[in-house]
């Protein structure tokens, strides 16, 4: 048995669960234990977001300028955003070359460390810029950690089985959503500082992939390559991405497979705890017994409530998520991986302009939170499922990482074309039609999609290139 990747022979087990090796479990435990904190770190700072940074532009906005406060909250809020986006895609540039000269496990070691530790001095910040620091460098560890991840399982779980196995990987960062939003709705009426505290708990995790992971044969066997042959091919070299056709295409239609699903879900999906916060604030203060209060204890009732449903919002969003994911690596096991992933864009756009158009009370936002974690999360899957299918193993982690951050790096300014738009398209009357408006249009970068399924190779029943 080479690190679990070798199925016995005999019959083919009818499930794609049956028959695998222990061993090949264990790594996908700790794969997706290390890329569900990833995201639940991700999903604490998209429920914080906008009360962490109210309360720290707050001292700036006393008196009359008071009035001003939510609206630069919600553009500097924008601003983090992209910050985090963007050292998302640096990080993933930088480890996931690592992760194909170092090693697919020492490079999951020092990511997890990095975002734990990170998202742990989020919560002793005090200024804008010092909160921006930390993001940016939570985001380096965030990044990196998914090429490295997704490599390992692919690299470690037979064949028949890998789809479902990278499926599962993805869709455990729907439950790291769901902790998230479990550990903000439990702490709803206390600071926001103790979320992040918890966020710090996943470096504990280190400690057992250490003494339980050992590097992947193919990739072993790469780096044996690599220094022993005549004519060495360089582990991790970004430019190889590019030096042949058929890499150089698959790493284009990476690109804006990639930029659909990002652009949409971080330009417009993740900001429905935004418009739910703002549709269902009129809504609150409307009921009698918040009627009833008044001065700071009706400002902390309706605070209380807004951030309750936010959370519980993104719970089921999120629950739709892990089910999204699921669904398309099994639907890409019959169709294949480009008419799966063509049929979830269009319902991810689909699914974003119900949401963003017909949410206006508590009931329809646990309605539609469900399709649209649903369908806008279910493409991550195929980058899990589908990328490293794309590339050999020298540069398995360098092109999953760089076809994954390119599209963080242009989606970074999808919040500001959100945010834009949104005061572009404001109505005195609705103070929710800019956010609505400005998502119908920000999720059309689901087109870029299709130009690359068109690039983008069919790869069901194939093995993995070595």
């Amino acid at each position: 048995m080479t690190n679990g990747s070798d199925e016995a022979t005999g019959a083919e087990p009818r499930y794609w669960f049956q028959g695998v090796p222990r061993y090949a479990w264990l790594v996908l435990a700790l794969a997706a234990l290390g890329w569900l904190f990833d995201t639940m770190d991700q999903n604490l700072f998209n429920l914080v977001r906008q009360s962490s940074v109210t309360e720290l532009l707050k001292p700036h906005f006393l008196g009359a300028a008071a009035a001003g406060l939510d609206a630069a909250a919600k553009q500097q809020g924008a601003l983090l955003t992209a910050i985090f986006l963007l050292g998302w895609a640096a990080g993933g540039f930088i480890f996931g070359v690592l992760g194909d000269r170092l090693g697919r496990t020492r490079t999951m070691i020092v990511t997890i460390c990095i975002y734990a530790l990170f998202t742990g001095l989020n919560a002793l910040v005090h200024t804008f810029w010092q909160y921006a620091a930390c993001r940016f460098l939570t985001a380096l560890g965030v990044g990196g950690e998914f090429a490295a991840g997704t490599a390992l399982v692919a690299e470690v779980w037979p064949a028949r089985s890998r789809p479902m196995a990278l499926g599962a990987l993805q869709a455990s960062s729907a439950v790291g959503n769901v902790m998230a939003a479990l550990i903000t709705l439990v702490l709803s009426a206390s600071s926001w500082r103790i979320a992040y505290a918890v966020g710090a708990l996943p470096a504990l995790l280190v400690l057992w992939i250490r003494g339980s992971v050992r590097e992947p044969e193919k990739w072993q066997q790469a780096k044996r390559t690599a220094l022993d042959s005549e004519r060495p091919q360089e582990l991790g070299n970004m430019l190889s991405l590019f030096r042949e056709p058929t890499l150089r295409r698959n790493t284009i239609a990476g690109v804006l497979l990639a930029l659909a699903g990002v652009g949409g879900l971080w330009g417009v999906g993740f900001f429905l705890p935004d418009l739910v916060q703002t549709a269902l604030k009129p809504v609150v203060q409307k009921w009698p017994e918040i009627m009833a209060l008044h001065g700071v204890e009706h400002d902390k009732a309706v605070k209380t409530l807004l951030n309750a449903y936010k959370s519980k919002a993104s719970i089921v969003q999120n629950v739709g998520a892990f089910f999204g994911m699921f669904s398309y690596a099994a639907l890409s096991q019959r169709t294949g991986r480009k008419p799966a992933l063509f049929l979830f864009f269009v319902l991810a756009f689909l699914a974003v302009q119900a949401a963003f158009h017909f949410l206006h009370d508590v009931q329809s936002a646990y309605l539609l939170a469900f399709p649209l974690g649903f369908c806008a999360l279910a493409p991550f899957s195929a980058y899990a499922v589908y990328f490293p299918e794309l590339y050999p193993t020298r540069l398995r982690a360098t092109g999953i990482g760089f076809c994954y951050n390119c599209a963080r790096l242009f989606a970074a300014l999808a919040p500001f074309a959100l945010g834009t738009l949104a005061r572009k398209y404001a109505n005195p009357t609705d103070e929710t039609a800019g956010l609505r408006t400005a998502a119908s249009i920000i999720a059309c970068i689901y087109l870029v999609g299709f130009i690359g399924l068109y690039l983008a190779p069919e790869t069901k029943g194939k093995p993995l290139p070595e």
